[in-house]
Order: C-alpha cells, then sequence, then structure tokens
C-alpha cells in the first residue's frame, strides 16, 4: 500500500513537472546554470516592470530602456532556452543530462530573437521587404517555436498552429472548398508577418505574456512559497471539515482561494488535491468523485478574479475594457459558480449518507461565540472602511504622499499581523494518509498566515484604488511579497526568541531564490504558448479566417442562435483540448467570439464583447477536465488511483452548472454586472445563487431527497426561470415596438441626450449581391439635437427616398465602417434601414418569479414527505 502511494505521488509529481515547470532534474554545473537562468528571468521581468531603468538612464546617461518590443524578444528568448534545457523533447530523452542538440536548439532559439534586437534599425528600413538572413531568423524562430510548444504543451498547440499555417501557403489551393479559400501568401510574406514584426508571434499575447502575466506567475510563485497554499488548505478544513462531506467541502474552498494568484489548474489540483483527495476517500467517497470534485473546484480556479488563469489580462487586451471591469464582470459568475459546487458536494455526500470530521471541543459558550462572529465581522468593516475611506482622503489631502501612506501602513500591519502569527507554532504539511483524529481550530489556523493577505490586499488597492496598471500593480505587490518571504522566518525567529536568526535569515532567502526560480519556471509553457497563439492571430489579420469559420458555423447552425452557440460551445472544448489557460483563450476567443457577434447581431440579439469573450473562456477552461484529453483529470486520478476517464467524466458532470453560465451571459447580461445598481447586484447575486442551487439539484437528482423525473423537470424549469424571467415575458409581449425605417431621423430627433437607438440594417451581400442580409446594430446618438446630425455625429449617413432610408457607405474610422464591410453599397439594391425598435414599456418581467416559487414550494412540500436524512 505505502508503495502504491509513493508510485502515484511520484507520478503526480511527474505529470505538473511536465505540464508547468519541466520535466527534467539536472544536477551539478548545469543544474545550477538552468536555476541561473530562471532566476536572472525573474529578476529581468523584475527590473523592466520597475522604475529602475529610467533611474540608471538618467543617472549615467546610458539608455537601459527597453521599448515593448524588446521586452517581448527577451521574454521569449528565456522562453524558447529554458524550455529546451528543461523539458525532454522525447520520453526517452535523458532526464538528468542535456543532450548536445538541446544545447543547439538552445542557441539557435536565442539567435532568432536577438537578431530582431541587433539590426532592429535595418529591419524598420526595409519593412515588408525581407532578406535571406531575415528569413533565415524567421525560420530557425519559427522551428525552434514549434518544437518548444511540443516539448511543453505537447501536440495539440503545434497541430493547432500548423494547420493556420499550412492554411496561409496552401489556402488558394483547388482542392479547398471555395468558400474557404484565399489568395495564399509568398513564403518571404508569411515569415514576415510572423516573425519580423508585431502581428504575429511577438504580437499582443506575447507582450500581454511578457508585461502581466509573468509578474502574476511569480506574485503566485512567491505566495505559495512561502506557505500560503498549505494555509489556506488548514484554513478551509478547519472552517468545513466538520460539516457533511466536510473534506470536499474544503477542497472547493481551498481550490478557490488558490485560484486568486494559481495560473493553472493543474498546479491547483495537485497543490490541494494531495491533501484534500486522500481525505475525501476516507470519509467516504469514491476515488473517481473525490478525484473529479478537486477537478472541478480548480478548473473553477481559473475563472476567479483577479488572476483569471492569467487571461484576464488577455481578455482586457482583445476587448479593450478595463482590467477593473473585466474583474467586476467575472466577480458574481466565479462566486456562483463555486457556492453551487459546494452544494453539489453536499449532495453527493447526502447521497453517500457521509459525516464530517471530528470537531474540536468548544471551550466558549455559545453566545460568546456569536459575539466573536459578530465583534471579528465588525472589525473587519471597519478596518476595510478605514482603508478605503481614510487613504481616499489621504489621496485627496495629500495627492503625492499616498502611495507612501500605503507602504508605511504596509510594514506596520505586517509587523502586528507576523508578531500574532509568532504566539504561535507554524503550520506543518500534513501526511493525508495519518489518521486526522480531530480538526484544528479555525482560529488558531486563521492567526498564523493572516500576513499572507497583505500581498493581496496591496494588489486590489494598487488595481481599484490607485487605479495604477496590472503590471505595475502585480510588481509592487511581487515586492511586497518579496518582503514577506525574505522576512518573516526572521522576525518570528526574534519574536520567540529562538536564537537562531541566522538560520532563518537562511532559510528567508532560500525560500525567495526557490521562489524566483519556481515562478520562471511556471512561466516557460505560457511565454512559448503565447508566442505560438500569436502564430493563429497573426493568420486571421492576415487571412480573414475568422470570417470564414463564421460562414461555416453559420452555414452548419442554419442562422439558429441556439444552434450557434452549441457549435461555439463543442468547437471551443474542442480547440482548447491540452492547451494551458493563456493559448486557449487566444485560439477560441480568436476564431469563435467573432461568430458570436455577428451571428447575433443578425438575428436581432446585440451581446456586449465582454459577454462573448467570456462565453468561450468558460468552454475553453471546462476543455481542462473534458475526456479524452482533460490534463487535471488525470493528475487527478494519479491521487486518487481512480480511473481517469471515469474522473474526467464526473468532473465535467459537476461542471455543468460552469456550462451553463455562459448561455446566460449570452441572454442576461445582469449577471456580468452589466449596468445594475448596487442594490439590484445584490437581487442578481441572490436569485442567480438560488437558481444555480437548483439547477445543480436538478442535474444531481437529489434535492430534499431523490428527485422523481418530473421534480427534475420541475427544478430545470424554476431554475430557468429565476435565470431568464425575460424570456417568458417577451413570449406575452415583445420587448420592442418597430417602427418604419423612414421615420428614424425623426425618432433619432426626439431621444433623450446619451440614449442609444436600435434599428435593423438591410442590404444586399458584398459576395453574393442576391442575397439580402440583415444586421441589428445599436447607435449612440450623444448629445441632444437633430436627428440627421445626431446619426452623422454616430457615422450613418441617412437619406431619405421616398418611403426609404437609404444608408451611404460609412467612411473609414468612422463606428460602423468595419461593421458595414459586408454589405455591397454600390449594388442595385439599396443598402437601407428596414425598421427602428423602440423598446416598449411593459410589466417587471421579476412577477414571472412568482408562479416559479409557487411550484417550488410544491416540489418542497411534496419532497419532504419522502425525506429520510436531513438536508443540511
Amino acid at each position: 500500500m505505502a508503495e502504491d502511494i509513493q508510485k502515484r505521488e511520484i507520478d503526480v509529481d511527474e505529470l505538473v513537472a511536465q505540464v508547468d515547470t519541466g520535466a527534467r532534474s539536472v544536477s551539478g554545473a548545469v543544474g545550477l546554470f538552468i536555476a541561473g537562468l530562471a532566476f536572472v528571468w525573474s529578476l529581468f521581468q523584475l527590473y523592466v516592470a520597475s522604475n529602475v531603468p529610467f533611474w540608471i538612464t538618467g543617472t549615467i546617461g546610458v539608455n537601459v530602456v527597453l521599448n515593448n518590443f524588446e521586452v517581448r524578444v527577451v521574454h521569449l528568448a528565456f522562453a524558447l532556452t529554458l524550455a529546451a534545457l528543461a523539458y525532454p523533447l522525447f520520453k526517452s530523452s535523458g532526464r538528468h543530462h542535456i543532450p548536445w542538440y538541446d544545447w543547439l536548439l538552445a542557441v539557435l532559439g536565442v539567435y532568432a530573437c536577438l537578431y530582431l534586437i541587433v539590426f532592429d534599425e535595418a529591419i524598420s528600413a526595409r519593412a515588408g521587404l525581407p532578406t535571406t538572413g531575415d528569413l533565415v531568423a524567421a525560420t530557425i524562430g519559427m522551428t525552434v517555436l514549434a518544437i518548444a510548444v511540443y516539448r511543453s504543451l505537447g501536440l495539440p498547440l503545434v497541430i493547432v498552429a500548423g494547420v493556420f499555417v499550412c492554411y496561409v501557403f496552401f489556402g488558394d489551393a483547388r482542392w479547398l472548398p471555395e468558400a474557404i479559400q484565399w489568395k495564399g501568401a509568398s513564403y518571404g510574406k508569411a515569415m514576415w508577418h510572423y516573425w519580423m514584426q508585431t502581428e504575429g508571434v511577438f504580437g499582443v499575447a506575447l507582450g500581454v505574456s511578457a508585461s502581466m502575466i509573468f509578474l502574476f506567475v511569480l506574485f503566485g510563485s512567491l505566495l505559495e512559497k512561502a506557505g500560503a497554499g498549505n494555509y489556506f488548505i488548514k484554513l478551509a478544513f478547519a472552517l468545513l471539515g466538520h460539516l457533511r462531506g466536510g473534506p470536499a467541502k474544503a477542497a472547493v474552498v481551498a481550490s478557490a482561494l488558490s485560484g486568486l494568484y494559481s495560473g493553472s489548474s493543474i498546479a491547483n489540483v495537485v497543490t490541494t488535491g494531495t491533501f484534500t483527495i486522500p481525505l475525501m476517500k476516507r470519509t467516504g467517497f469514491p476515488p473517481e468523485k473525490a478525484g473529479a470534485v478537486e477537478v472541478a473546484s480548480s478548473t473553477n480556479g481559473q475563472l476567479t478574479p483577479p488572476v483569471m488563469g492569467a487571461a484576464a489580462f488577455l481578455i482586457a487586451e482583445f476587448t479593450g475594457i478595463a482590467y477593473t471591469d473585466i474583474i467586476r464582470h467575472a466577480f458574481l459568475p466565479a462566486v456562483v459558480s463555486y457556492i453551487a459546487l459546494v452544494y453539489i458536494v453536499h449532495l453527493e455526500a447526502l447521497k453517500l449518507e457521509l459525516k464530517g470530521l471530528v470537531k474540536p471541543p468548544a471551550t466558549q459558550t455559545l453566545m460568546r461565540r456569536m459575539i466573536g462572529v459578530l465583534t471579528g465581522f465588525i472589525a473587519m468593516c471597519v478596518l476595510a472602511a478605514a482603508v478605503y475611506y481614510g487613504l481616499g482622503w489621504i489621496k485627496v489631502a495629500f495627492p503625492n504622499m499616498t502611495f507612501f501612506t500605503v507602504i508605511l501602513l504596509f510594514l506596520v500591519a505586517y509587523l502586528l499581523l507576523v508578531g500574532f502569527a509568532a504566539r504561535h507554532p507554524d503550520l506543518e504539511m500534513d501526511d493525508p494518509n495519518a489518521p486526522l483524529r480531530e480538526l484544528p481550530r479555525a482560529g488558531e489556523v486563521a492567526v498564523t498566515g493572516l500576513h499572507f493577505v497583505l500581498p493581496i490586499v496591496i494588489l486590489i488597492w494598487c488595481i481599484l484604488i490607485e487605479r495604477f496598471s496590472p503590471s505595475l500593480s502585480a510588481y509592487y505587490a511581487t515586492l511586497s511579497m518579496i518582503v514577506i518571504v525574505v522576512t518573516q522566518h526572521p522576525i518570528k525567529s526574534m519574536l520567540r526568541g529562538a536564537g537562531d536568526i541566522g538560520g532563518a535569515f537562511k532559510q528567508g532567502a532560500e525560500d525567495f531564490v526557490s521562489g524566483m526560480i519556481s515562478g520562471a519556471r511556471n512561466m516557460i509553457a505560457i511565454g512559448v504558448a503565447t508566442g505560438a497563439a500569436g502564430i493563429i492571430v497573426g493568420t486571421i489579420s492576415l487571412t480573414g479566417a475568422h470570417q470564414v469559420v463564421g460562414e461555416f458555423v453559420e452555414f452548419l447552425s442554419g442562422g439558429n442562435l441556439m444552434a450557434m452557440l452549441l457549435l461555439v460551445a463543442v468547437m471551443s472544448l474542442i480547440l482548447g483540448m491540452g492547451l494551458p489557460t493563456t493559448a486557449n483563450y487566444i485560439v477560441v476567443s480568436s476564431l469563435m467570439a467573432p461568430v458570436i457577434v455577428s451571428v447575433g447581431a443578425a438575428s436581432g440579439l446585440l451581446v456586449p464583447l465582454i459577454a462573448v469573450h467570456m462565453f468561450v473562456f468558460y468552454f475553453g477552461i471546462l476543455a481542462d477536465d473534458t475526456p479524452p484529453v482533460g490534463l487535471a483529470a488525470f493528475a487527478a486520478a494519479a491521487i486518487s488511483g481512480g480511473d481517469p476517464i471515469k474522473t474526467g467524466f464526473q468532473g465535467f458532470g459537476y461542471d455543468i452548472r460552469t456550462a451553463l453560465l455562459p448561455f446566460l451571459f449570452i441572454f442576461n447580461t445582469e449577471l456580468l454586472l452589466i449596468d445594475v445598481t448596487v442594490w439590484k447586484a445584490v437581487f442578481v447575486f441572490c436569485i442567480a445563487t438560488i437558481a444555480m442551487l437548483l439547477f445543480a439539484a436538478a442535474t444531481q437528482g437529489y434535492f430534499l431527497t431523490r428527485n422523481r423525473i418530473w421534480e427534475t423537470v420541475a427544478l430545470l424549469l424554476i431554475a430557468f426561470t429565476l435565470f431568464r424571467p425575460g424570456f417568458w415575458l417577451d413570449l406575452v409581449e415583445p420587448p420592442y415596438d418597430n417602427r418604419p425605417g423612414v421615420e428614424v431621423i425623426e425618432i433619432a430627433g426626439s431621444q433623450p441626450a446619451g440614449a442609444a437607438l436600435r434599428m435593423t440594417i438591410a442590404g444586399p451581400d458584398f459576395d453574393n449581391p442576391d442575397q439580402i442580409d440583415t444586421l441589428t446594430i445599436a447607435v449612440p446618438l450623444g448629445e441632444a439635437g437633430d436627428g440627421a446630425a445626431r446619426l452623422e455625429q454616430a457615422g450613418l449617413l441617412v437619406m431619405i427616398e421616398g418611403d426609404e432610408a437609404v444608408l451611404e457607405e460609412p467612411f473609414p474610422g468612422t463606428a460602423f465602417f468595419e461593421t458595414f464591410q459586408d454589405f455591397d453599397f454600390y449594388g442595385d439594391t439599396l443598402v437601407t434601414i428596414s425598421n427602428v425598435e423602440l423598446p416598449k414599456d411593459r410589466f417587471a418581467k421579476e412577477l414571472f418569479y412568482l408562479p416559479a416559487l409557487v411550484l417550488l414550494v410544491i416540489v418542497v412540500l411534496l419532497q419532504r414527505r419522502r425525506q429520510t436524512v436531513p438536508a443540511f
């Protein structure tokens, strides 16, 4: 038994190494060189994120500031070098030495990257006219990148990127269907596009990796090395372990906390699962279900702000939406999804008739404990108000002193919290297979690691209050984390009077170095993945492939919006299999997001861009537990000893509730907190939580007792009504009053300032003039005034000809120039505004909650008559 457990632990460590940090472990001078190179990479990223380059340049008069393109180039050079040295090329390749060809690949990768910096001026002078040297460097770079992707991420991303590259070269082949053909590109044009400029490999995705993602991954690595991962696990178990199915509920909460800073669902599985999965099995969960709970929890961790698997920054770049708004939009769905997962675990525990772990005996009366909880809650509220409003006042009164005040307060709070932690012994890593007779006390656990929360507070403060960029915010949060990693042990040692302060400093320094190295090694796969994803984005910008995919999906769906969303969901799952979160999002958003926008607009549904990107992001993340490739399921199965395919299917079954949310984003944008007040947001959260719990009860076949078929259908109907009451209201009364398009100028003039006017555009298709396309748009009207002037200011030139409102082609650079590219403005048939949609004054959609709640009461009353086990 012990040998099996040890073997599984080795398998898990090897799987994580293969996926996240590199499976090669080299000792001696070469091992030190690899570790040193990783450490230098982390130092370089901190250097370029700071003001140090500007200070040095101003002091010595020599420019040491790197521009964005140069940072991307050096970033990829480090990633390619470490990929060659840390990841074996073949399964048979040595794990403890580096073959000569890997050294060669590392050198070639550095050459191909640094070529762009050394010959920067000459390359700029001959833009679009590559020399033989350019083509050689680009070819070498593309080849080394493909090999690095293969060795660090496997074949999936290589195949996807390879298909796109082949499409560039052979897109004009006669054997391709005419609908997807394009004119093709020469070798020189393609290589220049991919490697020599910022449209391909060195595009937005790699820029986000170099400027933001690295710092957040480094921050998470340092946080983990400081002991925060073990702290979050212990705290979750102390709080929830005594409940029915407690270890599984603790796994969910611990994974949610780890998801705050983790950039990998697989690392999340191993970090928390190594401890939680064995305990779940010991309390009665079958191996596959224990692994599936951890898989579902960890994949959901990638949906949790502020990091969101490092994809939050990509979403901000690709949509142009502020990062702070991305966090706001993603917050409620992530919380609701986790609450529902805790409830699913509870239902599983009820079905299996499980009990919780033994709770420590109470040393206080119930009244004293309630007073303690209330006091703690009030103290946290007072502290939060003091931080927000107090520092906010300082920001207004002394605008140049605010940040220094924050630093001073951080140091004071840090010393106080470390002082509290020093009064208790440090948390040790427990053996999950050892008998756990009694849970630790939550208060005693909590006080040992409250200082770990400070860097997260600084991160959020910098982003939300100081309005720093995400990269600068991550930089300051990482610096604060370095201070904690280096000094926490010496300060505790001094306060405890332990004496061995030198040993404590040494431990802090080792944790710091280890965290820096670990952060860099965690970034290898992300660095090469974002570079490879740039090939896909570059192909789309060169060929317009997203339009081809859109036409293909529209053809398969027959123009039906729901069929299209299902197709996009399935294609996102397939494209996301085997890819890390960042590459996953880049691939699926580049291809699938435009499809939803265009088909939705053609169907009369105007979907906010953030809802579209969240849709494809969610389904891309769900690929992590989707068989047969789901890597997170394989990691969990390696720990639980269960079947990985069954674990994946079970995990996906738990994640059905997460798969529901993206569809709701499209039809009910209130879930993303779009255009809602604070009180409305609270109301939406409560209703969404109840609806998601009922949906979970329906899909799990258990509410107060096992469901009958009609009860499951009833619960699904109730959940649907709570999530989207507007569906029933639209059946009773249409949402808009359709007015003839010829009235558009009059209507535009009568609308209040700041209004948006919905209208449907109809006209001949550019590629097929005999086909009439329709498109629904919302036109922002700006300030009140003349209707024609307001429309022209918005970018629409309208002329009334008889009983038609004719549209002229928008000028380049105006709001609707790109939107109307599919219309033929110079054919015999005119492009017109067919109708204008004015919102109707209807009764509140929330009235449909009443019949839904009545049906819920009936289900509850009937199930209570059959109930044999308490529901909680």
